[in-house]
């Protein structure tokens, strides 16, 4: 039988990079006091404080990064995939408003046994700028 900290790792690296534009969608407020109880409901409590810049549509960034137990952030966060504009200074906004989104979410307020799971995985979430007309 797998430990808990084992399934969680799977699912970290599937959850966060397939399921990240779909947890944007939920309806957790930003900086919510709400435990964190699963990678769903992480993947909503990032999303939730990130607000792409107008004409970034379409501009994704996968950033790896690593937690603690409690919920901050274990160094600085690397970006593993981009597919950002032609125009520079919108790019930079695009990454500029995801590091703001990890500034304001963290640190996660994580039940006990989240952070035990998740402490020291690394996290990949994509953070993608929908398309108009999208949902």
């Amino acid at each position: 039988m797998k430990s808990r900290s084992t399934i969680v790792a799977a699912a970290l690296a599937i959850t966060l990079v397939v399921g990240s534009n779909q947890a944007r969608s939920q309806q957790r407020p930003c900086r919510s006091p709400d435990p964190v109880d699963t990678i769903k409901e992480m993947s909503a409590a990032i999303f939730a404080c990130w607000q792409p810049p107008p004409g970034t549509a379409g501009m994704s960034l996968t950033l790896r990064f690593s937690l603690r137990r409690n919920g901050t952030l274990i160094g600085k966060p690397r970006a593993t995939y981009s597919k950002l504009g032609s125009d520079d200074a919108l790019s930079r906004a695009f990454v500029a408003s995801i590091i703001e989104a990890l500034d304001k979410a963290l640190p996660l307020p994580v039940s006990d046994s989240m952070g035990e799971a998740i402490a020291g995985r690394m996290l990949a979430p994509r953070f993608t700028a929908a398309l108009v007309g999208s949902s």
